[in-house]
């Protein structure tokens, strides 16, 4: 006599994503690195409140992330170089969903030009946009992070300052490496509490680096050469996935670092 085998086949649903119920505030949600950051995110499971200064791009990104992946997002109107307007930005974020535990600093403004032409408004424009509002959005967003447990902010920064020949970018690196600077303070002040902080230093085919195709062609395209693996990052699919894959459990001993993700192109030594 044998004794019959029986198989379950009742279907199982696939296991979540470690990130499923978390929550991401993504300023520059509208378009580029951080739009394909917020998919990335979305498609885990993660609710997005996407920000940008033009309301309607950001909407579209909602409404990709609903189409695409069934997810959920809101969309949220503010120039975050209006230092004034950050605190009601994090309290509607929350506010949208409930809690908070990731924040993504990606939005920027651009500021190339020599410096004998370089004006003190415009430095300052840089500085308001980058560092200022990176600081007081952490500032802001650092005890929410924290009563969600495990929380994670990711700062956006640039390769620029470590180009050998930084003739027109001194303003732009400066503001980025202040970023750097602060993401590492926040990983060393905030990681015995359990928040990490890090920073990735992204190529990809934003719109920034489109522009800079069409005004400087033959230095983008010399550029793009000594990339090694010949090629410009995708916004979701290199730079999205990197960032949720350091959000992830699997990342919880990556804290105060600064990750070139551009296939090899700068030397971070």
């Amino acid at each position: 006599m044998t004794n019959a085998i029986t198989t379950n086949t009742t279907p199982t649903s696939p296991p979540l994503s470690p990130l499923e119920g978390k929550v991401a505030l993504i300023t520059g949600a509208g378009q580029g690195i951080g739009q394909g950051i917020a998919f990335s995110l979305a498609k885990r499971g993660v609710s997005i409140v996407a920000v940008g200064r033009t309301l309607s791009k950001c909407e579209k990104t909602v409404a990709d992330i609903e189409a695409r992946f069934n997810g959920k997002a809101v969309a949220i109107e503010c120039d975050i170089s209006n230092l004034d307007a950050l605190d009601a930005l994090v309290s509607d974020a929350v506010a949208a969903f409930g809690r908070l535990d990731i924040l993504v600093n990606n939005a920027v403004t651009t500021s190339i030009n020599t410096l004998m032409d370089t004006t003190l408004e415009d430095f300052e424009k840089g500085l308001r946009v980058g560092p200022m509002a990176t600081l007081r959005l952490m500032q802001l967003a650092q005890p929410h992070l924290l009563e969600a447990g495990d929380g994670n902010i990711i700062n956006l920064a640039t390769a620029a300052a470590k180009r050998w020949d930084s003739s027109t970018y001194g303003v732009y690196a400066a503001e980025k490496e202040a970023i750097r600077a602060l993401s590492r303070g926040a990983a060393c002040e905030w990681g015995p509490m359990g928040l990490r902080t890090n920073c990735i230093l992204p190529l990809a085919k934003s719109p920034a680096l489109e522009m800079w195709e069409q005004w400087r062609p033959e230095e983008a395209a010399a550029f793009a050469e000594t990339v090694p693996m010949k090629r410009i990052g995708h916004c979701e699919d290199d730079i999205g996935e990197f960032v949720a894959m350091l959000c992830s459990p699997e990342s919880r001993y990556v804290n105060g670092q600064s990750i070139a993700i551009d296939g090899g192109q700068v030397n971070m030594g």
